[in-house]
């Protein structure tokens, strides 16, 4: 297993659910931690919860809902560490449950373009920053949903995660920037609801698996967290 010590990771969506779940975890093996947010202050909840841990915390915000919003995120970083090693791309949003000829196209357009437009400015900003140095991980967030036409738009961005990550990690293969897909599964969270099939702590410790990765380890390939799970995980769960 490749050691995270002094490593630095930016988690899109790091405020709150799975995105401050990866970041408590990479905190405990002593990974640098880039939170990301919304809005200013959004954070505090998340940075509280990595203090005690021997590690460089920093703050990004921007709205991933719009051009400007990601600029932003990527501007922060390189004002501020400068560089990631890590980039977890887990911010997300849910288009409305509805029928689905009813979706209108505006639901699609802002779905696509936090789950998939700024997933894509956000590797084609760091991306190139890590074939420099030699190093790398990007993990993609993609989800297990089928059979759910209501939520097509949110569906079919993942879908497109899955193959921009395929077709990212071939344009990166030899270079030891390794780029991943990973399901985190169905979770009790804000945008899962409370009917989902498990608790957001059992995304650890398979959320960190592709960061774990070996240098020229497997790259384009799909993990899922739950299969990591403890077998106190499986009980509670």
């Amino acid at each position: 297993m490749e050691s995270l010590l002094g490593k630095r990771a930016l988690v899109a969506g790091s405020s709150r659910g799975i995105g401050q779940q990866i970041a408590m975890g990479l905190a405990q093996v002593r990974c640098n931690v880039v939170v990301h947010c919304r809005m200013p202050g959004n954070a505090e909840q998340t940075l509280e919860l990595l203090e005690g841990h021997e590690i460089e915390t920093s703050v990004v915000t921007g709205d991933l809902g719009t051009d400007e919003g990601v600029e932003s995120v990527i501007q922060g970083v390189t004002a501020g560490p400068g560089h990631v090693d890590i980039l977890y791309n887990n911010a997300a949003i849910m288009n409305e449950w509805q029928p689905v000829w009813e979706i209108p196209k505006t639901a699609w357009q802002d779905t696509f373009q936090v789950n998939v437009f700024a997933l894509i400015a956000m590797c084609n900003a760091f991306a190139p920053v890590m074939v420099e140095r030699g190093y790398g991980r990007i993990i993609n967030l993609t989800s297990g949903i089928k059979d759910t036409p209501q939520l097509a738009p949110y569906g079919v961005s993942k879908a497109a995660v899955d193959k921009h990550t395929e077709d990212l990690a071939a344009e990166l293969r030899g270079t030891n920037v390794l780029v991943n897909a990973l399901d985190p599964g169905w979770l009790r969270t804000d945008m899962g609801g409370p009917n989902a099939d498990h608790d957001v702590t059992t995304v650890l410790p398979g959320v960190l698996v592709p960061a774990f990765l070996y240098d020229h380890g497997p790259s384009g390939q799909r993990y899922a967290a739950q299969d990591f799970r403890s077998d106190e995980q499986h009980a509670a769960a």
